[in-house]
């Protein structure tokens, strides 16, 4: 990792990143404790992760596999009806207080990213900068 990846990373958990992370952990727990929501909780999980330190790693689309195809649409609906929603107004809430300021405008600007990764996050794979 990058000087310029571990600042930034220091940096997002202060301005949100810890917190969301945690959400994104209690949502992992709540589906495990479910039984039936356990292939939830492995993709809530590793976004937990990534919400923690974002910056020196990208999320991409799971061409083939697990989460893909009908299944994975259909599981991505109930993630959203479930989790999802809750996760993402999270996120959105953080972004609005962070632009509020210009220092936090970039920080803002990944809050909605993961916004919308909240929202359907099944077949997402999170992988290293290039």
């Amino acid at each position: 990792m990058s000087f310029m990846n571990l600042l930034l990373n220091v940096l997002w958990i202060v301005f949100g990143g810890f917190y969301m992370a945690i959400g994104w952990v209690i949502a992992a727990v709540i589906m495990v404790v479910t039984i039936v929501g356990i292939p939830w909780a492995r993709a809530a999980l590793t976004i937990a992760f990534y919400t923690l330190l974002p910056f020196g790693q990208t999320v991409v689309e799971r061409p083939t596999g697990i989460g893909t195809g009908p299944l994975g649409f259909v599981g991505n609906l109930i993630w959203l009806v479930l989790a999802g929603w809750w996760l993402a107004l999270g996120h959105l809430i953080t972004a609005i207080l962070l632009a509020v300021t210009i220092i936090g405008i970039p920080f803002a600007w990944a809050h909605l990213k993961l916004a919308g990764l909240a929202l359907w996050p099944i077949g997402k794979d999170v992988v290293p900068n290039p």
